[in-house]
């Protein structure tokens, strides 16, 4: 592993800060040993950046000039790629992220920041035409929303960054981006780098801290509106407190997703990249696929394509590009999960593929399949948030539909069979993304991410999530001396 600084700044009004609050340890998942410390923001501090923001927002009249927003996020862009070795090496000390995992770490908010700054160009708006009677004319326009709080999980720190500000950016907003307190070292080491990609004093705010900062900062009367990306409790949470001065929310929460495998799927070829899907990054992904949904009378031969395929899910050092499965991000958060497993056997279920810890110090689980429970219990219903997936049978695929859907999240599902067949499934499935076939691996900063039910609420991506952060104006404008010459 490379040899590294630990960023030891916030980033408030266009200054390096330290910090004033709460002490952060660092401790490295994939050892167990104390890496290092953070200093959270202070109340003052969260007040110091809200107000940065708003003032940036109100008199920074650079800021308001499209080529000016595009500048700034195309260097930002080249800053993290050029930096990408040094914040994916932060990464892996925080949070236990393999190297395997870099093109989605550091690549993806590349190119979504690359996307940002040629959209920040496009006009946005449209013209209504002459009114009735010929007398006025209407145009709608759209103005920024003003400043957002922005509120990241551990999990892919940078790339749920830049979705959020990005699009918060190109509306011509202006944020405040809070990390997790599990992971505040790459997104500090981000704040610095917008420093020098001159974004404008105030615009991009960057704070760390717990649950009472999060509070302080979606409360602050300077935020006009706030997007999270967490679990389903504390997305609850951020909603309450969000009301309390009605103010807007985006919410990217956990998720449930179903894999259908369609009658005639071959596991061979399917099991490895299905397994590996939920299983890289320790599963600490909220898309992943984790209740696998297969023919009854195939169970037998899914399960033995699985053992095989988990021969293959490398279980390591992060630093090592053969690994697919890391550590988990902390100690308690392993334990949650395998009380999780511990329950499921208790309701019936058994391990058929994987299970256990590998002998090696820090927080790892071995990937485990469990099989012999229905949808209905804990495991396929609550989101684990680590390597572990349930094998469910149905007998037809209505029934593996009704299954799909039989549940509170509805972020993604996978349909794997003849194409036709996926297509014409998917509008039975409520859900936000539909994958088919594996789909095209990549997010593309083009194409929107929703979640239905308890899985969101608003849109991030595409022109949708920018809209999010775009507020709508009819101008009504009477011609002068009466109608139209």
């Amino acid at each position: 592993m490379m040899d590294i600084r630990f960023p030891e700044h916030l980033v408030i009004g266009g200054q390096r800060v330290a910090g004033e609050g709460a002490e952060l340890r660092i401790v490295d998942p994939a050892t167990g040993q104390l890496a290092g410390t953070f200093r959270a923001a202070s109340p003052a501090q969260i007040d110091a950046a809200a107000r940065s923001a708003r003032q940036a927002f109100q008199s920074d009249a650079s800021w308001a000039d499209p080529q000016v927003r595009s500048r700034c996020l195309s260097k930002f862009a080249d800053l993290i790629e050029r930096h990408g070795d040094e914040l994916m090496a932060l990464m892996q000390r925080e949070m236990g992220t393999p190297i395997s995992l870099r093109t989605n770490q550091v690549g993806y908010p590349v190119d979504f920041l690359r996307w940002y700054a040629q959209r920040v160009l496009e006009p946005r708006g449209r013209d209504l035409g002459d009114n009735r009677s010929g007398t006025a004319r209407s145009r709608v326009a759209k103005r920024p929303v003003g400043v957002v709080a922005a509120i990241t999980s551990y999990n892919y720190p940078l790339q749920i960054s830049i979705i959020k500000l990005g699009a918060a950016f190109v509306a011509g907003c202006t944020g405040i981006l809070l990390s997790s307190p599990q992971a505040p070292l790459a997104v500090a080491r981000m704040g610095e780098l917008a420093l020098e990609a001159g974004f404008p004093p105030g615009v991009f705010n960057v704070i760390a801290g717990g649950a009472d900062v999060g509070k302080a900062l979606c409360e602050h009367p300077a935020v006009d509106m706030i997007s999270f990306t967490g679990s389903v409790a504390v997305g609850r949470l951020v909603m309450a407190q969000a009301v309390q001065g009605l103010k807007g929310v985006t919410l990217e929460l956990g998720g449930k997703s179903a894999a259908i495998l369609l009658p005639g799927t071959d596991y061979s070829r399917l099991a490895l990249p299905l397994h590996r899907r939920y299983a890289r990054h320790a599963g600490q992904g909220c898309g992943s696929p984790t209740r696998l949904l297969v023919e009854e009378s195939r169970l037998d031969e899914f399960i033995a394509e699985s053992r095989k395929a988990y021969e293959s899910l490398v279980v390591g050092d992060p630093a090592d590009p053969a690994t697919i499965v890391g550590p988990l991000v902390s100690e308690a958060h392993r334990a949650r999960v395998e009380g999780m497993i511990e329950q499921a056997l208790a309701e019936g279920g058994r391990i058929v593929a994987g299970g256990g810890r590998p002998q090696r110090p820090g927080w790892y689980l071995n990937p485990t399949l469990v099989a012999g429970l229905t949808n209905q219990a804990t495991l396929a219903r609550q989101e684990a948030f680590g390597p572990v997936a349930v094998v469910l049978t149905y007998r037809t695929v209505d029934e593996a539909i009704a299954i799909a859907n039989d549940s509170e999240m509805g972020l993604r599902a996978y349909l794997f069979g003849d194409p036709d067949q996926c297509e014409a499934i998917a509008p039975r499935l409520r859900v936000g993304w539909v994958n088919i076939n594996g789909g095209g691996g990549d997010p593309r900063p083009d194409a929107p991410q929703c979640g239905y039910n308890l899985s969101g609420v608003g849109v991030e991506g595409g022109e949708e999530g920018i809209d999010e952060f775009l507020l709508t104006q009819h101008l009504d404008c009477a011609y002068v001396g009466g109608k139209k010459a």
